[in-house]
């Protein structure tokens, strides 16, 4: 670990900083993959909320 030493020598430390990369665009096959999922969870999310509406005016 990296340490400095201070006035009066007191220590200071620092945290290590991570390596920084350049992110890559998805490729297709992860995007076709992020819409399945994203329709998926469209339609879970809408038939909650359409049970949800039926169970509220059931009585």
């Amino acid at each position: 670990m990296p340490y400095t030493t201070e006035e009066g020598g007191r220590l200071n430390n620092f945290a290590s900083e991570p390596k920084v990369y350049k992110a890559e665009p998805p490729t297709k096959s992860q995007q076709r993959t992020y819409i399945i999922l994203g329709v998926a969870a469209f339609v879970l999310v809408g038939g909650l909320i359409a049970i949800a509406v039926y169970a509220s005016n059931a009585s």
